[in-house]
C-alpha cells in the first residue's frame, strides 16, 4: 500500500508528464498518449508510468519507443519542476485495463445471449 508520499508524488509526476506531453514534446508518436496512472517506489527512486494510446498494437508500440527516446528529457524536466532530491528513474509501460474491460465485457454479453443448458435440452425434447 502506497503511504501519503508516494501518492502526492505519484500524482504530481502524472500532472507534469501530462503537460509535457501536451506542450514540450514535440514527437508525433506521442500526439494520442495519456498518462493513466503512475506508481513510485518507496524510496521514490523508481517511477513506472503507464500510460494509453490511441491505434493499432504497432502504432501503441510506437508511442512507447517514443516515450522511452523522450525519457531522459522528460526526467530532467521533472528533476526541475518536482524539486526533488533525485529525480525518480522513468519506467514506461503500456496500460492494458481498456482491453481488459472491453474482453470482459464481450464475454459477458456473450453469456447474456447464450440460452440456459436447460433451456436447449427443454426445446431439444419437445422437438422429439
Amino acid at each position: 500500500m502506497p503511504t501519503r508520499r508516494q501518492e502526492r508524488v505519484s500524482s504530481r509526476i502524472q500532472e507534469e508528464i501530462s503537460e509535457l506531453l501536451q506542450q514540450r514534446v514535440r514527437d508525433p508518436r506521442l500526439t494520442y498518449v495519456t498518462v493513466t496512472k503512475v506508481e513510485i517506489t518507496a524510496d521514490l527512486k523508481l517511477a513506472t508510468i503507464f500510460v494509453s494510446a490511441l491505434g493499432d498494437q504497432k502504432s501503441r508500440d510506437d508511442a512507447l519507443a517514443g516515450l522511452q527516446h523522450a525519457s531522459r528529457y522528460i526526467r530532467r524536466e521533472l528533476a526541475q519542476r518536482l524539486q526533488m532530491r533525485f529525480a525518480p528513474e522513468l519506467r514506461f509501460m503500456l496500460d492494458d485495463t481498456w482491453e481488459h474491460v472491453a474482453r470482459v465485457e464481450s464475454l459477458l454479453e456473450q453469456l447474456q445471449n447464450t440460452p440456459p443448458s436447460n433451456e436447449v435440452d427443454a426445446s431439444a425434447q419437445e422437438r422429439e
